[in-house]
């Protein structure tokens, strides 16, 4: 689709987003430089390029591989949970890359990220973007990436968090539709990460947790979400048989 139609479709969607300054963004991934355009429910203002559609965390990921010189030229197997095209892209051009969802068919592999199936220690990378938070135990997936990565392994999650809270919120598995959206703002959401992410995945995994963000002063000129950051678990040597 042309830009100037999706720009069309976002005012009329959402003309709000058009009523302040704009500052122009650039795509790390298409190198598109202009405004951006709102998505999302409730939307998020500047957070979708309109060239290439990607989203805020598409475009950390990017930055991610970019600036920490990832060559994944170097890594055996790629494990991409829930595979949204952009990173897709980014990744499906190895050998080793294999995608995988819990709906049969879909992809390569047909996996539960709360049940890996593959041989401990047999991949060199996992990425799961924006999936913990459907998973309802989501501890047990934690501790499958850890198990299946090879020492040297990566593991690249991001998820959404409410960073005034502590604590993960969790309301129970009993509530309705719209109780579920007014907790999480998405139905199919069934907690909210708190500020604890980094030590509850670190606890559950076995692996060594970095939190990876760009200085704010670039998170503009990206069009990426305040608060966006990267959970990159990584397994020493040391943690080969945890």
């Amino acid at each position: 689709m042309r830009i100037w139609l999706k720009r069309l479709q976002s005012r009329l969607q959402d003309p709000r987003q058009f009523s302040v300054p704009k500052m122009k963004r650039e795509c790390p991934i298409c190198g598109y430089h202009g405004v951006f355009l709102a998505l999302g429910t409730p939307p998020r203002w500047d957070g979708r390029c309109p060239n290439c559609s990607s989203r805020e965390r598409h475009r950390l990921i990017h930055l991610f591989l970019s600036r920490e010189a990832i060559d994944l030229s170097k890594l055996g197997t790629i494990l991409h949970f829930a595979p949204e095209k952009h990173v897709k892209r980014m990744l499906s051009g190895h050998p080793g890359y294999k995608a995988a969802d819990i709906v049969p068919g879909k992809t390569d592999l047909t996996m539960d990220i709360a049940d890996i199936t593959l041989p401990e220690g047999s991949v060199d990378m996992v990425v799961a973007n924006h999936v913990l938070e459907h998973v309802p135990d989501d501890r047990k997936a934690m501790a499958g990436i850890g198990r299946c990565l090879a020492p040297g392994g990566m593991a690249i999650i991001t998820v959404p968090q409410n960073w005034a809270r502590e604590d993960t919120f969790e309301a129970g598995p009993d509530i309705s539709e719209a109780e579920r959206f007014a907790h999480y703002d998405d139905t199919g959401h069934v907690r909210y990460y708190g500020r604890d992410f980094a030590d509850r995945f670190e606890k559950a995994s076995g692996l060594d947790v970095e939190v990876w963000r760009l200085p704010p002063e670039e998170e503009p000129r990206w069009g990426l979400f305040r608060g966006d950051v990267l959970y990159i678990g990584r397994k020493t040597q040391a943690g080969a048989g945890a």
